[in-house]
């Protein structure tokens, strides 16, 4: 059945056919929609689920992982400042090994205050253990809730849904949503390993030692690692049952391209209308769209830049004092390889700056520049400063 739906009502879709049990969450623009569809279908009946109101995004968290740590199906939904708030659960949810789905729709960090899209709140919780999922459209961010449930229940991890603020939680889009059986046999009952049960007591979340701390945290680092293998798993089987498939990334014209530009998010629909209209005169140029930001996709990533002279990250946060995140993940793939290719680092979109054409024909043509000099002058440049501000 095909609906036009913002992506904040997708994400509500999506869970719903998910059949999440428990679903807790505090409103935070732009992410309120969400869970208000999502309460929407506990009152009439549409879904048999728990909704907890709760007083924070905290709280919010801290009652998916109690649902979970008793075997529910849990859900909650968040932005910006209130995940930075969750921070604290954020690790005890993946420490515990705990399949929570949550959805992040990407707002920037205070101060000063914005309610606008980019993607530094997610980024800074890179390292506390979820699996992180970035998504281009409203399709996407459906099937992705979806497949997130599969993909966490099976490694047991948390996963995060990540997509844009505004850009696609407010925008309306035509989505297929699929039928419930269907849903409901590509992602079978949830049968936790282990539980809270006051018949069959267990210990979770004890105290970690220095006998014991290190060997703990290797054993998540490497169910993390290796969680790709499930993530490309449960896409194929997504993709033989309902005809949609994302992958870890998507290599988009890169097969024989000298310049390759490399984002996540909405930003790649962006980059695609420039490629295909320098791809017309004959410019070989690509793109590579990381969907799967955590685990990242090392192997892959290199895969497609077999011809690549040049490489241009766009991403829409900074690690302040340093690069772009996405900027430091993809160099490190790259120092790892026989091939060395140029790479830089362009800042775009921050508080919600309009990311344009313009300023992706302006990192095309800058990063080609430096491959013809052979010489990288600055490692970061800033897309669409405005120097009379500062």
């Amino acid at each position: 059945m095909k609906l036009v739906l913002t992506g904040n009502e997708a994400a509500a879709f999506g869970a719903k056919l998910a059949r999440a049990q428990v679903i807790s969450a505090y409103p935070i623009t732009p992410q309120t929609v969400s869970v208000e569809k999502l309460a929407e279908f506990v009152a009439n009946g549409e879904l048999d689920a728990e909704f907890v109101e709760v007083e924070s995004e905290h709280s919010a968290l801290s009652v998916c992982v109690g649902a979970a740590a008793a075997g529910a199906r849990a859900f909650t939904a968040t932005s910006s400042q209130g995940l930075a708030l969750m921070s604290e659960i954020l690790y005890i949810a993946a420490g515990l090994r705990l399949p929570i789905v949550m959805a992040n729709v990407n707002r920037s960090l205070s101060a000063p205050i914005s309610i606008w899209c980019d993607q530094q709140d997610s980024i800074s919780v890179r390292d506390c253990g979820w699996i992180q999922l970035y998504c281009e459209n409203n399709q996407e961010i459906l099937d992705s809730i979806i497949q997130a449930y599969k993909i966490g229940e099976s490694v047991h991890l948390p996963v995060m849904v990540c997509y844009d603020g505004y850009i696609l939680s407010h925008t309306a889009e035509v989505v297929d949503v699929p039928d419930q059986s269907s849903v409901d046999e590509f992602l079978p009952p949830y049968q936790p390993p282990y539980k809270l049960d006051p018949e069959n007591p267990v210990t979770m979340g004890p105290v970690g030692v220095p006998e014991y701390y290190q060997e703990f945290r290797y054993a998540l680092h490497e169910a993390v690692r290796e969680a790709k293998e499930k993530v490309i798993e449960v896409d194929r089987d997504f993709e033989r049952r309902f005809g949609r498939g994302y992958g870890l990334i998507e290599n988009y014209r890169c097969d024989d391209a000298e310049v390759v530009v490399i984002t996540m998010g909405s930003l790649s629909g962006t980059v695609k209308e420039v490629i295909d209209k320098r791809r017309e005169r004959g410019d070989k140029v690509g793109m590579i769209k990381v969907r799967c930001y955590r685990p990242f996709p090392h192997r892959e990533i290199l895969g497609s830049l077999e011809s690549a002279e040049g490489i241009a990250v766009m991403e829409k946060d900074i690690s302040l004092g340093a690069t772009g995140a996405l900027y430091a993940d993809v160099t490190t793939a790259i120092q790892n390889s026989d091939r060395r290719p140029l790479v830089m680092d362009f800042i775009c979109g921050l508080g919600g700056r309009d990311v344009k054409l313009d300023h992706v024909e302006e990192t095309i043509e800058t990063i080609k520049k430096c491959v013809a000099r052979r010489k990288i002058e600055t490692p970061v440049k800033w897309l669409g400063l405005r120097k009379e501000v500062l």
